[in-house]
């Protein structure tokens, strides 16, 4: 049980798949300008990060393992990964329209999301079994969420805060990403 906790809290605060090892910059810095719109991609990242750990490590155990194709576990990872985006953004548009219509083009990009396939190849790597490739993926997924509301909570201040000229836009929320990825390396001391 223990092992579980300390892979919790270190894929959210430790090694955080965003804040740590630097993978899905794009919709982090695309999707952040509104809690409302963070929250809702943060959800479906948690979704299609946990399916696609399952179907991943499944297709790694069951298909790439048994007929010698291991070389092939990119390719296969980001199929399952686009098979599940589709799935979600076809539910998406008919159940919830307003965040379908908020999330705009970052929900296909989570397809392209380094972090869904940082997972799943992290998790083939340290060889988890299936229940330690649910936590990790859940917990990844979470940190990844928790990163992004933070620095949507954030951004929203920026509108009514006084920002030198040179550092509005794109730069102010890269340096303020930048100071929220060193907060977190903070938890390094913890380990």
């Amino acid at each position: 049980m223990n092992e579980y906790i300390l892979m919790i809290i270190g894929a959210i605060f430790v090694n955080n798949i965003l804040l740590a090892k630097f993978l899905g910059n794009c919709p982090f810095l695309g999707v952040s300008k509104k809690v409302d719109t963070a929250m809702g991609m943060a959800f479906a990242v948690v979704f299609v990060m946990v399916l696609a750990a399952v179907m991943s490590w499944l297709t790694w155990e069951y298909l790439l393992v048994p007929f010698n194709l291991q070389y092939l576990r990119t390719i296969a990872f980001i199929l399952v990964i686009a098979a599940l985006v589709q799935f979600v953004e076809m539910f998406m548009k008919k159940a919830l329209p307003p965040l379908y219509k908020a999330l705009g083009i970052f929900l296909p990009l989570i397809t392209t999301n380094c972090a869904v396939l940082g997972a799943c190849v992290i998790i083939i790597d340290n060889e988890y079994d299936l229940v330690k490739s649910i936590v990790f993926s859940f917990a990844s997924a979470v940190g990844y969420g928790l990163a992004l509301v933070l620095f949507a909570g954030i951004r929203e201040r920026f509108e009514t805060a006084p920002i030198p000229k040179a550092f509005s836009g794109t730069a102010i929320g890269l340096v303020t990403a930048g100071l929220i990825a060193l907060s977190f390396m903070g938890f390094l001391g913890m380990v």
